[in-house]
């Protein structure tokens, strides 16, 4: 296993730089200290083909300029908080309205928008890169010191694992994920219409025309958010389902999960051979099939358009802090706020 580094831009008078992981077996990914970016993952097709299978940018000006959160790292609240604001302790906190009325992935300070320190991690087992930042109290309108670590490692069994850890000096709210977008045809020769997506996960939560959860859980059996036993992600683009056509004709939903770090999301490409194990400590994942993926302009000479890429966000529920009924996204001062996700990368 190797590891390389190089300048990827500058931000300001401020060089960014690009680490390239590789594994024994060709698998590679490369990342960037600015919002601890993906902009890389190259992984082999059946037939050995070694492609990108996710969507980025080679110019860190296209990720200023153009990017709906490409690879990057999403927080202190991934997702949208209801009128920008919630209450912790007695105190109501005002954030920024990033989205219409609403605050919207951590907003313009967010951890995305972010030039993190790195640090190499080369070990007999698995090699990577460990990011780290320190949130000032009161950046970005949060409470708390926040001292916040993400670890990418790969290994010689094609998997690649993301840990967030953070502890705060007050309590806070923390919600983190990441943003990937997966497209497992290879340097986006389709789209991912025809991938399937397997989900353990019996229900979903509804949401209103911004975006938001109601606070109402929903029962997948007999809608398109059924992932149980299978199904190709064209079926939520086609469903009369009304949270599937306000979501822009597909999915940008929570589905909680039954079962953790047991298999429970799979995303399979027949054509290329490649499936997509997504192992996870996170009650939830938001799927999201790119349905506003438009603009003009280019992901590496592919034209912006919907449905290129979908991402597998595992997180805590969005909007948790203002309903009582979801799992708590407030984290206790001096508390340790662990996120885990492992990616195991197959050929069939």
């Amino acid at each position: 296993m190797k590891i390389t580094t190089d300048i990827f831009g500058e931000l300001g008078n401020q060089p960014i730089h690009a680490y390239t992981i590789e594994n024994d077996q060709g698998m590679s990914f490369r990342c960037i200290n600015y919002g601890c970016i993906i902009t890389d993952m190259i992984t082999p097709d059946k037939n050995g083909n070694l492609e990108n299978v996710v969507l980025g940018f080679d110019k860190i000006e296209d990720y200023l300029k153009y990017s709906p959160y490409f690879g990057a790292i999403v927080g202190p609240i991934s997702g949208r908080i209801k009128a920008g604001q919630f209450e912790l302790d007695g105190t109501v906190y005002n954030l920024e309205k990033n989205e219409n009325n609403n605050h919207l992935h951590g907003g313009a300070k967010g951890f995305s928008n972010l030039v993190w320190d790195a640090t190499v991690i080369e070990q007999p087992e698995e090699v990577g890169v460990e990011f780290s930042y320190v949130r000032q109290d009161g950046e970005g309108g949060y409470p708390g010191t926040v001292t916040t670590k993400v670890r990418y490692l790969l290994n010689n069994k094609n998997e690649f694992k993301i840990t967030m850890s953070a502890v705060s000096d007050k309590n806070t709210i923390l919600n983190l994920t990441n943003h990937t977008y997966f497209n497992l045809s290879g340097n986006i020769k389709d789209d991912i219409l025809q991938h399937e997506l397997t989900l353990k996960s019996d229900r979903f939560l509804e949401l209103n025309d911004e975006l938001l959860p109601t606070g109402v859980m929903l029962d997948v059996t007999g809608t398109a958010f059924d992932f149980q036993n299978g199904r190709k992600i064209v079926d939520g683009t086609i469903a009369d389902n009304p949270q599937n056509i306000l979501a822009g004709n597909g999915y940008d939903h929570p589905l909680l999960l039954t079962s953790n770090q047991n298999q429970e999301i799979q995303l399979s490409d027949e054509t290329s051979g490649r499936t997509l194990i997504v192992e996870t400590n996170q009650p939830a994942v938001v799927v999201y099939t790119s349905n506003q993926l438009e603009g003009d302009f280019e992901i590496r000479g592919i034209k912006a358009r919907p449905y290129l890429g979908i991402c597998l966000e595992t997180q805590g529920l969005p909007d948790a802090i203002n309903h009582p009924n979801f799992p708590s996204v407030v984290v206790k001062k001096d508390e340790e706020y662990l996120w885990e996700t492992k990616y195991t990368f197959l050929t069939k």
